[in-house]
């Protein structure tokens, strides 16, 4: 803006290198302009003001003219001319002048207020980028309310946050609404609008510690030191890394690196996209272990022949643990991750969801190798092809179970889930050889009393973790069709 502002006086007025600047009473958002005390060669000194257009218009008498002279000031003309240009989305900034005696050297606001004449107005376009539009709406879909907090016009506000998509972008809170509202009164008010305009450092605070008092988590981006106190007080504050103050970069908790809103958009997805693959990787391994265990709990206290040996769990742990369930780490998002609603800051990672799940994986489990070792006894196998069997079983289970827990927000039955990750295939190819090995391969039959088991009963095995996936799917599927909410024609 400063540079805009000196290639245009730079074309209308005298060059900067024939005035000195002499005194300034420097920008203020109490009261919105800036004012300097200049001096030139020719002997002359007058004082240039520039600030917020309302701010400026109170301390003029006249205006200038067109051929130069000065008349009277017409302030609905100029109140005209102001929202003209700030409906089109323009910052707005008035301009005036006063001409002072050459031994005026100290600046003060009994010079100006009242005497000056308004030179005009300057309109300064500054469109939002495309991706913010896209990142907004973005967050509106992800459950996120975005808000804009702006010292610019009402009208400059509200056609800004038109074009970029803000929801309630025609009610414009300003900062003297603000200041005639109780906390509670602020409280409502903050939630409901999402434009607030000629805004001071204190209003944003009290504007972020009412959207806290209502239970809400507030990020807040800003680049001034005067964002500085809100930046501090939000939950997550954000200052721009390129043109923010460092003031502002002290205040925050996060810098970004590149001014974009879009970045927090993505910040936010990948965001979740971890915590997702933190709750898969919990949700993946406690139902496995737990099978494990139970399998082993179960036999020892019915009395019965252990289906699993203690080494061949030990093995099972080993090779899964460090292939299957690292894997989930390195998920992409999934489908629809920006569309669901923020979870809320106190939600355990060990919900009734998850427990419920533990105990039904862990029953199949249970049940799917107990059924497999009944049936290897029933043929007379012998004690250690039974156990062998088991042993896979709990494998091929394990792998179904990895690529069911893969979309836990939506179906597993896709190409593009089937299809996996590479980091996912490494996993389940590393997995099948070594259990390959385990079975057929005589050295590793010895340490861990494994047999080779026949090709029909390997294909029974696979078909078995195939039934596994179906029942575990059809459950998921119930669940999910039980949160959504009902289409209009069925409320």
């Amino acid at each position: 803006m400063e540079g805009a502002l000196l290639a245009l006086a730079g074309k209308i007025a005298a060059p900067f290198d024939q005035i000195t600047r002499a005194d300034v009473i420097p920008f203020d958002a109490a009261y919105r302009y800036m004012a300097v005390l200049h001096h030139d060669d020719a002997g002359h000194a007058f004082v240039h003001v520039k600030g917020a257009p309302e701010a400026v218009l109170t301390m003029c008498a006249n205006q200038r003219t067109g051929d130069g002279d000065a008349a009277p000031l017409d302030p609905p003309y100029w109140q005209a001319r102001i929202e003209a240009l700030a409906s089109d989305g323009q910052r707005v900034i008035g301009v005036a002048l006063r001409m002072m005696r050459q031994d005026h050297t100290v600046l003060n606001t009994s010079d100006i207020d009242g005497y000056l004449t308004l030179i005009g107005l300057v309109g300064l376009i500054d469109p939002p980028r495309p991706e913010a539009v896209e990142a907004v709406a973005e967050c509106h879909s992800a459950g996120i309310r975005v808000k804009m907090i702006t010292g610019d016009h009402g009208v400059t506000a509200r056609a800004i946050a038109a074009q970029i998509g803000l929801r309630n972008s025609e009610r414009v809170l300003t900062g003297a609404d603000i200041e005639q509202m109780s906390d509670g009164e602020l409280a409502d008010a903050a939630v409901d609008a999402d434009v607030f305009a000629r805004t001071s450092p204190a209003h944003k605070l009290r504007l972020v510690t009412a959207l806290q008092a209502r239970g809400l988590t507030v990020a807040m981006t800003g680049d001034g030191v005067n964002d500085a106190p809100a930046l501090k007080r939000a939950d997550a504050g954000t200052a721009m890394g390129l043109k923010g103050s460092e003031a502002a970069k002290e205040a925050s908790e996060l810098v970004l690196a590149d001014d974009n809103f879009a970045s927090i958009a993505a910040a936010v997805r990948e965001g979740r996209t971890v915590y997702d693959n933190i709750k898969k990787v919990i949700s993946w391994t406690l139902p496995t272990n737990a099978g494990e265990a139970l399998t082993i709990i179960v036999a020892l206290f019915a009395g019965m022949t252990l289906p699993v040996t203690a080494v061949q769990i030990l093995w099972i742990n080993l090779i899964t643990a460090t292939t299957l369930g690292i894997a989930l780490a390195f998920e992409p998002s999934e489908k629809g991750t920006m569309r669901r609603p923020p979870r809320s800051r106190d939600a355990p990672l060990l919900t009734g969801e998850l427990i419920w799940h533990i105990l039904l994986v862990s029953s199949l489990f249970v049940i799917a190798v107990f059924g497999v070792f009944a049936y290897a006894i029933d043929k007379g196998y012998p004690v250690a092809l039974a156990q062998t069997m088991a042993v896979n079983t709990l494998v091929v289970l394990e792998i179904f179970h990895l690529f069911f827990i893969r979309n836990i927000h939506g179906t597993s039955l896709t190409l593009a889930a089937v299809r996996g990750t590479p980091i996912v295939w490494l996993s389940v190819l590393t997995v099948t050889a070594a259990q390959f090995a385990v079975t057929y391969f005589p050295p590793l039959q010895t340490i861990f009393g494994t047999r080779s088991v026949p090709l029909f009963d390997g294909v029974l095995i696979v078909a078995m973790g195939g039934a596994f996936f179906s029942l575990i799917e059809i459950e998921k599927q119930m669940r999910l069709a039980m949160r959504r909410p009902a289409s209009p024609a069925q409320a």
